[in-house]
């Protein structure tokens, strides 16, 4: 029969064995730690040395907006200002248009042929008060009730020594065939325009100017009357003016003069 190992040098040996399997198990996890310490310290190590970059690339981001948002609201604030004063130039020009003869200034001097080829000028009229008033067109609608209401008022105006002067860019013709069709009975000149074709007279009193209809611009006169005191000077003006009722106001505008 073979012979038994004793008790004690199996339980030696299996002793050595677990000892064996411990000691491998520990150099194992200690080598896994080492390993995995190892390589989260060098990522770590990455990942921090990585970040001020990434750190400063979002600071320069973060702080361009801002300074494109200032300029932004920089050019806001400004933006209104400008827009304020432009309106305001356009409301200053469309209340008083420039080349228009204040009242208290001196009319400028003007030469102009009436419908009966005779010269009119401003030394002929002088020590007398008279009316001057600027049409477009003969024989148009509101050029025509604008004359036939100065007509009607002529007797008026006569009474008190103040003739009446209409002055459009017809010729003396058509000022001719307009008095003879309705009668008018008082002055008219003809502003013959001059090469430019520009009225001489319209443009020395500040009414030639541009005009829109339709969306269309072009210059012409505005219709504007003027009534010039015995000394020379302007004593009163009315602008764009409206023909209903437009005789009668000036009428009474002549009728305060000298008082």
């Amino acid at each position: 029969m073979p012979k038994l190992a004793p008790k004690s040098a199996t339980k030696k040996s299996v002793t050595k064995k677990s000892v064996t399997k411990k000691s491998s198990a520990r150099s194992s996890t200690k080598s896994t730690t080492k390993s995995t310490t190892k390589s989260t310290t060098k990522s770590t190590t990455k990942s921090t040395a990585k970040k001020p970059a990434t750190k400063s690339a979002t600071t320069a981001l973060a702080k361009a907006p801002k300074v494109a948002s200032a300029q932004t609201v920089k050019v806001a604030a400004k933006s209104p200002v400008q827009k304020g004063a432009a309106k305001k130039t356009a409301a200053t020009t469309a209340t008083a248009a420039p080349g228009l003869i204040a009242v208290g200034e001196l009319a400028p001097d003007f030469r102009a042929v009436d419908a009966a080829g005779k010269t009119i000028t401003r030394a002929s009229m002088k020590g007398k008060s008279f009316v001057l008033y600027f049409y477009p067109q003969d024989d148009t609608p509101g050029c025509t009730v604008e004359a036939c209401a100065f007509r009607d008022n002529r007797p008026k105006f006569e009474k008190l020594n103040c003739p009446v002067l209409g002055v459009s860019p017809d010729s003396s013709e058509s000022h001719r065939k307009f008095d003879a069709k309705y009668s008018l009975g008082f002055t008219l000149l003809a502003d013959a325009p001059g090469a430019d074709g520009v009225p001489p007279v319209a443009a020395a009193f500040g009414v030639w100017q541009e005009k829109s209809m339709y969306g269309r611009k072009y210059m012409g006169i505005v219709r504007t009357t003027y009534v010039i005191d015995g000394r020379g000077r302007v004593a009163a003006r009315f602008d764009k003016v409206k023909v209903d009722g437009h005789a009668e106001a000036v009428l009474d505008a002549v009728s305060t003069l000298g008082r």
